[in-house]
């Protein structure tokens, strides 16, 4: 063969990406619309029509279900499989193995939403599905690790960029969380008896369910915004070694704060110390991020009038800070003593899930689709009018959550003459109705602006495929050339 030969060219295997954005899209939607119902449920109970699969305790689940891992892990993987590739230089590595995971995860979230409905619950928070479908999430994670890290190690770029910590953090912590806590006795194929019992099982289970927020919900969309706010902002990320210190900090620390969910219960106090303290502690890292973040975009203020990509990304940034402010605070004994088993929480993870996570998500989908399919965006009016809409449904949420949340732990611990409670359960929660209306409002006015997204999308990318793109040519001894 002649030396002379060209190579066949090698191409982003960016079909993957789009079509996993769409997944996540369409999970949004359907999960959303899930929320909404049942928030319309605890305003009027008989919306189920005595029909056991739309009972709340059935349609909970699948909404928070529906919404990390569908809609959430559809976007982490999108995000992960693009941005790797270009921080890499490289194409996916076996990207019929990538194919593979991105429809059997959609198909896993599908036939696991549906078991839920029928009533197959372990119920674990967050971990609500049986055995069968533990295994299975277990093997598609590892092949998603296979996927990430065979395209790094084939990386023609020596420094890992930061956002691929987060990513590599995200599969390695998340396989961990759900391995241990998901250890059970299987019974039937439909039913399991958790392998810790008492005490135990719940310091497991909150390990894992906090630290699934922490390295699902804020560590894998923080590999989110380290790639895709510079890219937004066109500069680059105002202090690469405050974000290196933020990551190590951010990861030795969360995976100790799970306890705080856990006050005033039967585990030991020092456990319960531990888990307030290092939240405590999370404040450094989480508001060294969100510094890291408005610098960079600090020059780039101008972009905010024409580019609704990045007002949904500086958003999210703002939300960002409140919610990793809230959080600490709430794991303070004397806050939450108010706070747990009211909707504040309620409130707390809204402000998270719809500020940071979504409006990110959102924000990042606005910027990647356009470039998918190598065309401008059907309609940015109604970007913008998607990011009003997203606002206020954010703002209308929390503010009901907290004031409802407030209001039911006051109650709760006002006493009267003798020493009793003062108020019923009955009482408090007939008081509620004001506070639900406007989270059902809010709720709608959320699910929307989605809707709009959804078809702005679906008119962008019609009838359109999917831009080839090659790996830029590296030299290694001076990089890009």
């Amino acid at each position: 063969m002649s030396s002379e030969m060209t190579t066949q060219p090698q191409y982003y295997h960016d079909e993957i990406v789009k079509r996993l954005v769409q997944f996540s899209v369409a999970w949004a939607v359907l999960a959303m619309a899930a929320g909404v119902f049942v928030a319309a449920e605890l305003l009027w109970p008989t919306l189920d029509m005595g029909q056991p699969w739309l009972s709340f305790g059935r349609l909970r689940p699948l909404h928070t279900n529906g919404i990390i891992f569908g809609f959430g892990v559809s976007a982490l993987m999108a995000t992960a499989f693009y941005s790797v590739q270009r921080t890499s230089h490289v194409p996916l590595f076996a990207p019929k193995l990538a194919w593979f995971l991105c429809y059997a995860w959609q198909l896993l979230v599908l036939s696991g939403g549906l078991s839920l409905l029928a009533g197959m619950n372990t119920t674990k928070e967050y971990a609500e599905l049986e055995w069968p479908f533990d295994i299975a999430i277990a093997l598609l994670w590892v092949s998603f690790g296979i996927v990430f890290f065979g395209t790094i190690s084939r990386r023609k770029i020596r420094p890992i960029y930061i956002s691929n910590w987060f990513y590599g953090a995200l599969i390695i912590v998340i396989a961990m969380l759900h391995i241990v806590n998901n250890l059970e006795l299987p019974v039937t194929w439909t039913k399991s008896y958790s392998l810790y019992a008492g005490a135990q099982d719940a310091i497991v289970q909150w390990w894992y369910g906090h630290n699934a927020v922490g390295f699902l919900l804020t560590g894998g969309f923080l590999g989110m915004l380290y790639y895709f706010l510079p890219k937004h902002a066109g500069r680059p990320i105002w202090s690469y070694k405050l974000s290196v210190v933020a990551f190590w900090a951010f990861t030795y620390s969360y995976i100790w704060a799970g306890p705080h969910h856990l006050h005033y219960n039967a585990i030991p106090e020092w456990v319960q110390s531990l888990g307030m303290v290092m939240s405590l502690v999370l404040l450094a890292p989480s508001w060294a991020t969100l510094i890291n973040g408005v610098m960079t975009v600090s020059s780039a203020w101008e972009k905010l009038k024409t580019d609704p990509a990045l007002k949904f990304i500086v958003l999210s940034l703002a939300f960002y800070g409140l919610a990793t402010f809230e959080g600490p605070m709430m794991a303070i004994r004397s806050v939450n003593v108010v706070s747990h088993f009211t909707d504040w929480t309620i409130g707390h993870v809204h402000s998270g899930a719809l500020g940071w996570n979504a409006m990110i998500t959102y924000g990042t989908f606005y910027y990647l689709m356009p470039r998918l399919v190598g065309t401008e965006l059907y309609s940015k009016r109604l970007a913008n009018v998607h990011f009003w809409l997203a606002l206020a449904g954010t703002m209308l949420y929390i503010i009901a959550m907290w004031a409802a949340g407030v209001s039911q732990g006051l109650l709760w611990l006002s006493l009267d003459e003798t020493g009793e409670l003062a108020f019923g359960f009955r009482d408090i929660m007939s008081s509620m109705a004001p506070y639900y209306g406007l989270r059902l409002l809010a709720g709608l006015i959320f699910l929307g602006g989605t809707l709009l997204m959804a078809y702005n999308f679906y008119m962008t990318t019609r009838s359109r495929k999917t831009v080839k793109v090659e790996p830029p040519v590296v030299d290694p001894a001076f990089g890009v050339v």
